[in-house]
């Protein structure tokens, strides 16, 4: 979330400025007016810390000239597709709280020196003096996450005197690592100086390589249209030949094929001839590998089928159980909805960009599923928070297995997937930190009309789904806003009653909103009798009463279980609720919230739907205690 009143064009503007006065810095060494503002622009998009900007910190030569220090994975032959790894560190003479390993990927990045302009580490918001380190670390530790490190409990003696006497002793610690395939090499790099002034000391000898590199995985389902006879499922492997998705009995399809590149990503930048890359296009690039995607026809809706994919070449994945969504204008849907999730280390980890709530999200959401409470899921914008660090589309799409491989995955942009300037997005920071949508739209392909026209709509049970993006131009007459106005026109409310419309940046939050946006699209809504309005973007939970141009135009009374029930059998305008609280740092409320904002919570969790013709009912779950901690009702008579 950013800045709810600043316009795209001040951000532009902001983010030229910036530009120009760090390619043609002062030559006194202080904390110039540009870097304070970079820092403000981004605290926000980029969540400034000592590890995320470690790419941008001076790299000293370690004056250790220690002999007995060493760095080694414990680990019985080559990576597997998943697992913890033991790193140990050993051999030092003085143990610091600076001390720290990274991963690092591909084995053979350099991470010593880094000679460019440190314009081109614009995004994130920090300047040091060169030289810098200049691959990104996948993850990294502090050694002092072994408790026993400080201490130097865990002691060698490395030299003995004359009389047997030990000389000289020297201190070990382990740390544990998260892994999961990535493809590339990977190899521990042993740094001392924390974050903010590393040098390194050692590395491993010798490597990690995965044992199936080419492995499929990572497969994710979503639905291609309303009947639900077609599944739509998409995975990840190291290896470009096609492959298939095997279901049902004995059926099968072949996958198409496609990838992208670091060339494919957005740096629009320029400084005369020089052209400012951004973190997807420099020191955040990881390669993809290919991602496949397969059709699944023939199915029926509401029922469970079995797949798996790959091939005899790369292998296969296990087993799955997956079951189709209700077709459209049946009489009941289960669905759950959030946004703003991203992901968290399982290993305790830094990483690039950590949402603490999306693990406990992740497992609440996995348990309804395995307990058959979901057709399907809606994932509303900012979706991995990779943000140009392409490894973390990997870990991501690891995180979210159990959940998108059993059910269909359904996804709205946010404006982490897809801003940047002078690409085309509406809103014009660096917040997808030069992806521009195309990891995004790679990964999870939608029924959208076109490339980089991500909006759709979709009917399942009884409801309508008009999914837009926020990230594109909506205002009148774009071609976004005359779809919205078609599709939502065209919707038959005899077979779908519930019209549900949803994207990323809110039109009502108690912290405020782009009242351009309000101003522009909201008309459509109540011209259209939307029901309900779904956003994310802001890192809370909160619920309108029945709104329009700011007013309560209707609030809801309580139901005899006290249950907050609006009845739209006469109308009078939608309901709108922010779910953003999936994962990202919570925001919290001001005192004086607005009139119209009838529930406010600040606790990570999702959203649990269900639709029937006559009622649409929905529940906060708060994913640390599992309690409902708001539920209301929509009914129609």
């Amino acid at each position: 979330m950013e800045q709810r009143a600043t316009t795209h064009h001040v951000h532009k503007l902001s983010f030229i400025l910036l530009i120009l006065s760090l390619a043609f810095p002062s030559s006194s060494f202080e904390l110039r007016p540009s870097v304070a503002d970079s820092t403000f622009l981004h605290s926000n998009d980029t969540a400034i810390s000592d590890f995320r900007v470690l790419n941008r910190r001076a790299l000293f030569q370690c004056p250790d000239l220690n002999p007995y220090l060493q760095i080694n994975v414990t680990t019985q032959g080559d990576l597997s597709d998943e697992q913890f790894i033991t790193v140990n560190v050993s051999g030092v003479l003085v143990p610091s709280d600076g001390d720290w390993v990274a991963m690092v990927s591909p084995s053979f990045s350099n991470v010593t020196t880094c000679l460019g302009s440190e314009a081109y580490y614009l995004q994130t918001g920090d300047t040091s003096i060169l030289p810098l380190l200049c691959h990104y670390p996948v993850k990294a530790k502090y050694v002092t996450s072994d408790p026993s490190y400080l201490s130097c409990k865990n002691q060698k003696c490395q030299k003995y005197g004359n009389n047997g006497d030990c000389e000289v002793r020297t201190c070990a610690g382990s740390l544990s690592f998260h892994v999961v395939n990535i493809r590339t090499n990977i190899e521990f790099v042993f740094f001392a100086g924390g974050f903010s002034t590393p040098c390194i000391l050692t590395k491993t000898d010798v490597p990690l390589k995965f044992s199936n590199p080419n492995s499929p995985l990572h497969g994710h389902l979503s639905s291609i249209d309303s009947t639900a006879t077609s599944m739509r499922l998409t995975w990840v492997s190291g290896d470009k030949e096609p492959q298939q998705v095997q279901y049902g009995d004995g059926k099968s399809q072949t996958s198409e094929v496609t990838t992208f590149s670091a060339a494919d990503m957005c740096s629009e930048f320029r400084l005369g001839s020089i052209v400012v890359p951004s973190p997807a296009k420099d020191f955040g690039w990881h390669d993809p590998g290919y991602i496949h995607t397969a059709v699944m026809s023939g199915l029926q809706p509401s029922s469970t089928f079995n797949y798996k994919y790959g091939s005899d070449a790369v292998g296969w994945s296990a087993e799955i159980q997956f079951r189709t969504p209700p077709a459209g204008g049946s009489d009941e849907l289960k669905f759950i909805v959030f946004g703003d999730m991203g992901k968290a280390p399982l290993d305790s980890s830094a990483e690039h960009y950590i949402q603490p709530g999306s693990i406990s999200v992740i497992k609440g959401m996995t348990e309804e599923v395995e307990n058959g409470n979901v057709d399907s899921i809606f994932h509303i914008g900012d979706i991995s928070y990779a943000t140009g660090f392409l490894v973390e589309w990997d870990y991501f799409l690891n995180l979210i297995t159990p959940l998108a491989s059993k059910v269909s995955y359904m996804t709205a942009i946010g404006n982490h997937e897809r801003d940047y300037s002078d690409s085309g997005s509406w809103y014009t920071g660096p917040d997808s930190g030069g992806e521009c949508g195309v990891p995004y739209e790679t990964y999870f392909p939608m029924p959208t009309p076109a490339k980089d026209k991500p909006w759709y709509s979709i009917e399942q049970g009884s409801v309508h789904f008009t999914v837009i993006s926020t990230e594109h131009d909506w205002t009148e007459k774009s071609e976004q806003y005359e779809w919205m106005k078609t599709d939502m026109a065209s919707v038959d409310r005899s077979k779908t009653p519930w019209l549900v419309f949803t994207g990323h940046r809110p039109m009502y939050s108690s912290l405020g909103a782009d009242d351009q946006f309000l101003e522009t699209v909201e008309p459509l809504l109540l011209n259209n009798k939307v029901d309900l309005v779904l956003f994310g973007h802001v890192h809370n939970y909160e619920r309108t009463c029945s709104i329009y141009n700011s007013e309560c135009l209707a609030i809801p009374e309580k139901d005899k279980n006290g249950i907050d029930t609006y009845d739209n059998t006469n109308y009078s305008a939608p309901v709108q609720a922010i779910v953003g609280m999936a994962g990202f740092s919570l925001e919290k409320f001001p005192d004086d919230a607005p009139s119209w904002s009838l529930v406010r919570i600040s606790e990570f969790g999702y959203v649990r739907a269900h639709a029937t013709k006559d009622e649409l009912k929905l529940e906060f779950v708060n994913s640390d205690t599992k309690n409902v901690d708001d539920s209301f009702i929509i009914t129609k008579k």
